[in-house]
Formats: structure tokens, C-alpha cells, sequence
């Protein structure tokens, strides 16, 4: 079958029936111009038989792994291979004791292959926005009118940080999305955002939250007053990236039940790559995910 083409999880396991197949696929997607030596792009490489190979001018060994994403795992590539396809055509999302029961791992196993496969998931929330895009912050936490009474936070209602973690979304119509999660929702936090991620030639739409106020000089604004009752003028309206933070919070809620806020970045990419992905196929989805397998995180550093 063609490698490049599979949409169904029965497809999936005829172009992956084992580890070699794997090794070789791996291998055509990051070294699709030819091997380079991850300890020295500009070095001759040998090849020294059953997918190992040596840097020339460092002298060092290495195969498709090194460097990557997958790199000092004891799981075969097979088991990697169907964690990320598993959790790029879910379409809420998968939970590590779900995955777990899939590939046979541990939940612990499980937990960790997820949030490694999360951190790659920012190749797709780190572009560069333009033409008309909508601002918009979230909070992710539970409400306190929900929780049990041993359980309330005191003085957590609104904006408050206590209980809640601040989202800043950024979307161009017909376009990319970009998500950072805050520490707060004031002026200077969102101006850094917004600066880095919005080209000055954009045209943005907000709500009347006063922490857009240095924005306001940097572009052309519009508002549209929630606390008024307003919520579509013309073309001047926020629902695009209102509905993305339904999509995130039901995600949360329906498959993660919670999440810590350290570790809240991580989830918060998952969605947006699944967002920005949304008009490609099952394949396609799962080959800019393996395309951009250099974003690394260890075991000792989650946890820390």
C-alpha cells in the first residue's frame, strides 16, 4: 500500500506491521534530503548497517532517534507510532489510561508518552498571525459553585488566579491559531503576546477588557461590548475563538476530567494542533506531527 495514504486504524497497522517498517518510515520523514548528523549538520556521515550511523568530524554514533523526540525510550517505535496516531485523530483527545489499555503500557508509560508527544504539538501554535484576528483570554479551572464545600476557594470569583488559569488565544480568520497560557490578564502580559504574535499590519477584534489598552495603540481595534450585551457588529465580533475555547474546556472536562496548571501549556497545544489541522486527513495530521519531532521534554523535568 502507499505509505503516504492511510486514514483508517486497519490501513495504519498494514503500512506499520512492524519495527523495521517504522525505522524506515521515521527515516524518510526527517532525512527526506538525505541523513544529516545531528551533532554536526555539515559532516559526511557513514553508514555503519541496521540503522546505525557515525558522524564523521565528531566521531559520535547515531540513529533516527537521537535528538528526537524519541530518543532514550525503551518503547519499540510501533508503540510511538500508535500513541500519536491514537491522540491526532481523537478528536477530543485521549487519556492516558485509555491509551494505555491500547498499547499496552503502563498508565504511568502512558501519561508520559502523552505529554512528550504534547510538547511537539507546538509546532503548530507558534505562527505568526495577520490580516483580521480575533483576541480573546479564557479561564481553565472548575468553578466554585461546583465544587464540594471542603473544597471552595475563598475570593475566586471573575478574574481571579486562585482557582484558575488565564488562556490567551489569538486567531486570524481562515487562518492559524495561537494559544500562551498566562499568569494574568493584565496589559502587560497580553501587549507581550499579542506583540510577538501579530504582525503590525493586522486589524484585531477584541472584547471591552480593559487590559487591550496598549494594544489599542499598536493597531487598528474594534470592540464589541460583552458587558453592554453586544456581541456581532458587522465583521466585528470574537465568536471564532469563543467557540475554540468550547472545544478546549469540553475536551478538559469530558476526557482529562482536570489539569495541573503546570502542564496546562502542554494540553492547551493539543488542541490548538488539532484546531489548525482540521482540513487535513488522518495521514497528513500524523505526518506533520512526526516532521516535527525535536521539541524534548525528560521524565525528571515534568515532575519537577
Amino acid at each position: 500500500m502507499n505509505l503516504a495514504n492511510f486514514n483508517t486504524i486497519f490501513e495504519f497497522f498494514q503500512a506499520f506491521p512492524n519495527e523495521d517498517t517504522c525505522i524506515k518510515y521515521y527515516e524518510s520523514i526527517r532525512w527526506a534530503n538525505g541523513i544529516i548528523s545531528p551533532f554536526d549538520p555539515t559532516s559526511k556521515v557513514y553508514n555503519r548497517g541496521d540503522g546505525k550511523y557515525r558522524c564523521k568530524n565528531t566521531g559520535k554514533n547515531f540513529n533516527v532517534k537521537t535528538n528526537s523526540l524519541f530518543e532514550g525510550t525503551k518503547l519499540p517505535l510501533q508503540k510511538w507510532f500508535m500513541a500519536i496516531w491514537l491522540v491526532t485523530t481523537h478528536k477530543k483527545g485521549i487519556s492516558s489510561l485509555h491509551l494505555a489499555s491500547e498499547i499496552g503500557v503502563t498508565q504511568k508509560t502512558s501519561w508520559f508518552v502523552l505529554q512528550r508527544i504534547r510538547e511537539c504539538f507546538f509546532c503548530e501554535n507558534n505562527s505568526t498571525l495577520d490580516n483580521q484576528v480575533e483576541l480573546d483570554e479564557t479561564f481553565v479551572g472548575g468553578k466554585n459553585k461546583n465544587r464540594h464545600f471542603s473544597k471552595k476557594v475563598k475570593n475566586s470569583q471573575g478574574r481571579s488566579f486562585k482557582d484558575k488559569t488565564p488562556v490567551m488565544g489569538m486567531l486570524e480568520r481562515g487562518g492559524k491559531l495561537v494559544c500562551r497560557v498566562m499568569k494574568n490578564t493584565s496589559y502587560k502580559q497580553i501587549n507581550r503576546h499579542v506583540i510577538k504574535t501579530v504582525r503590525r499590519t493586522a486589524t484585531i477584534f477584541s472584547d471591552e477588557w480593559h487590559g487591550y489598552k496598549t494594544v489599542s495603540k499598536l493597531y487598528r481595534h474594534h470592540v464589541v461590548d460583552h458587558g453592554k450585551g453586544q456581541y456581532v457588529d458587522g465583521d466585528i465580533y470574537t465568536n471564532t475563538i469563543e467557540g475554540f475555547w468550547g472545544i478546549l474546556k469540553r475536551g478538559i472536562i469530558g476526557i482529562y476530567n482536570s489539569v495541573k496548571r503546570k502542564h496546562l501549556q502542554r494540553y492547551v497545544n493539543e488542541f490548538v494542533y488539532r484546531y489548525n489541522t482540521r482540513k487535513v486527513n488522518n495521514s497528513d495530521r500524523f505526518n506533520i506531527l512526526l516532521s516535527n519531532t525535536e521539541y524534548r521534554i525528560t521524565y525528571k523535568d515534568l515532575i519537577k
